[in-house]
């Protein structure tokens, strides 16, 4: 029986990773984390207690793994704290992996390591990275250190559901502070339920490495969504009216700039940033489910209730 190590345990990406697992039930589980208790649902017995950022706190957290899911990363912060955890944290945590002999180590990443820009239906192979944010350029060097360590390199775009702080309520907070909407709504938008991803991070590590065709992949749905779908779809969940004028993305921005709010959500919303994933759903042999209308209506109570409390 392979024994498989998530870290982020406790976060969004990880703790449904952490589900997916328990309910497949047919393999050994180590969960790190360091902070946030595991839901009583897990493996007694089953939680390691570790920091990326307490180099340390590592040492032998690998001894007896098989499989490494590295889902936990720093988002935001300060840039020392980014490259604690992301850059020295992932890198320790990979020789880790590699002394105690760890056959498969996935890491969760971003697409947002290539920086701004315009993507339409781009494969890792044809993009080089150029990451804007200390996140980005952290993850990025982590990427490298598990790149270095033989390991595989998920990225996705935007990842909704259940547990989502990001993606919906971003792009709600941008509808309610703009009173009419961008012209530009045709662009082609990434995206994977958190559901989805989970599977395909599971998938990856447990995949014999024959079927793996490539050390770094897209972790999207294969079908892009709309960016005029996505908005009229988190309108309707927020309970927001659907504004009747359009104006420029330069008028939206400066908007948004006014009411103190960063206006870098609106690059994904007027340009396609459309990431070819088909390589990843056909090496795992994936089916990959219904599209985003199908899918969302699943999650889509838990974000009007989320959404409402935010507003109170």
């Amino acid at each position: 029986m392979a024994t498989v190590m998530i870290t982020g345990a406790t976060g969004f990406v990880g703790g449904h990773v952490v589900r997916e697992a328990v309910r497949r039930g047919v393999f050994s589980l180590k969960l790190m984390t360091h902070r946030r208790p595991l839901p009583a649902s897990v493996p007694a017995g089953s939680v390691v207690r570790a920091d990326l950022a307490d180099l340390r706190s590592l040492h032998g957290v690998c001894d007896g793994v098989d499989v490494l899911l590295h889902c936990a990363s720093q988002i935001g912060g300060t840039p020392q704290a980014n490259e604690s955890v992301n850059t020295r944290g992932t890198a320790a945590l990979a020789e880790e992996a590699r002394r105690a002999g760890v056959a498969r180590i996935v890491y969760l990443s971003t697409a947002s390591v290539y920086g701004r820009g315009t993507f339409r239906n781009a494969s890792p192979g044809d993009l080089v990275r150029d990451p804007g944010s200390p996140t980005s350029r952290t993850r990025a060097r982590a990427e490298d250190a598990v790149l270095a360590a033989g390991g595989v390199v998920l990225r996705p775009h935007l990842v909704y559901g259940e547990g989502d702080t990001w993606v919906v309520p971003g792009i709600a907070r941008i509808l309610r502070a703009l009173p009419g909407v961008v012209v530009n709504r045709t662009a082609l938008m990434s995206i994977v339920s958190v559901q989805e991803l989970a599977r395909l991070l599971l998938g990856t590590g447990l995949a014999p490495a024959s079927a793996l065709t490539a050390s770094v992949y897209h972790a999207t749905h294969p079908a892009p969504v709309v960016a005029d779908v996505l908005l009229r779809t988190v309108a309707e969940c927020a309970s927001l009216p659907w504004p009747a004028q359009e104006f420029d993305v330069l008028r939206a921005r400066a908007l948004l700039e006014a009411q103190g709010q960063s206006p870098n959500g609106l690059d994904m919303l007027t340009s396609d940033h459309w990431f070819d994933s088909t390589s990843l759903w056909s090496d795992l042999g994936y089916d990959p489910g219904p599209d985003f209308e199908t899918d969302f209506s699943e999650c889509a109570a838990w974000y009007a209730r989320t959404l409402r409390a935010t507003q109170a």
